[in-house]
């Protein structure tokens, strides 16, 4: 029997380096399939802090409540894209767990770039269907103005004016709301019942217009 054990050494040997060998390669196949799926993702934008915020004219009070952070999103064209928010530090958490959410649900966004890209016009942001949190107004009215908002497609969820006050322009010029259209919302919408579960409000309930792109806190 002890003539054997030299063989069988060997034979163990072989096998442990054999699997060795084999974990090292599924290793280097899952390192390179994981490098593969983060290269796939579109940049759409790629602000520091200081040049989302360049050309505010907020006060320092409010743009110190600010936060820049990065989202992914499922985009109109099919394919995973990363974008910016620049929004208020209260909201951050919950802004992150709403677009985890819709790209779960591949509820497509068209982008989401800081609204200094449009040199803080948002009727220029909202044409370009862009999703945006801040954008410095007048406080008493907007939470937009804190970033305690975010409009989201702005352009397939326009804003419409109700019975009375119809006489006021609807936002974005040209826009048509179709609840068939991906990328819209309409009462019982997962994304819109999620959007309130977080403590909400959606736009599509205030008084005098349907504000369906709009969320605020």
């Amino acid at each position: 029997m002890l003539k054997h054990y030299p063989v069988l050494c060997i034979v163990v040997v072989g096998l442990l380096i054999s699997c060795n060998s084999n974990k090292l390669k599924i290793t280097k196949r899952t390192h390179k399939t994981v490098e593969a799926k983060r290269s796939t993702v579109i940049v759409d934008c790629n602000y520091s802090y200081e040049e989302a915020i360049q050309g505010s004219i907020a006060p320092h009070d409010i743009t110190a409540q600010l936060q820049l952070i990065n989202v992914q999103y499922y985009s109109t064209d099919g394919k995973i894209h990363q974008g910016q928010l620049l929004t208020n530090k209260e909201i951050v958490q919950k802004l992150e767990l709403i677009f985890d959410f819709m790209l779960r649900k591949k509820f497509p966004i068209a982008h989401a770039i800081p609204i200094v890209k449009y040199n803080w016009n948002d009727d220029l942001s909202m044409q370009d269907n862009n999703t945006y949190s801040f954008c410095y107004r007048n406080v008493s009215y907007s939470k937009h103005a804190r970033g305690m908002a975010i409009d989201i497609n702005p352009y397939f969820n326009p804003l419409r004016w109700k019975e009375g006050y119809t006489f006021r322009q609807n936002k974005p010029i040209g826009a048509k709301s179709d609840s068939t259209v991906a990328g819209t919302f309409f009462p019982l919408n997962p994304v819109v019942l999620e959007f309130m579960r977080l403590g909400f409000k959606w736009g599509h309930y205030f008084p005098k217009k349907y504000d369906d792109h709009h969320f605020e806190i």
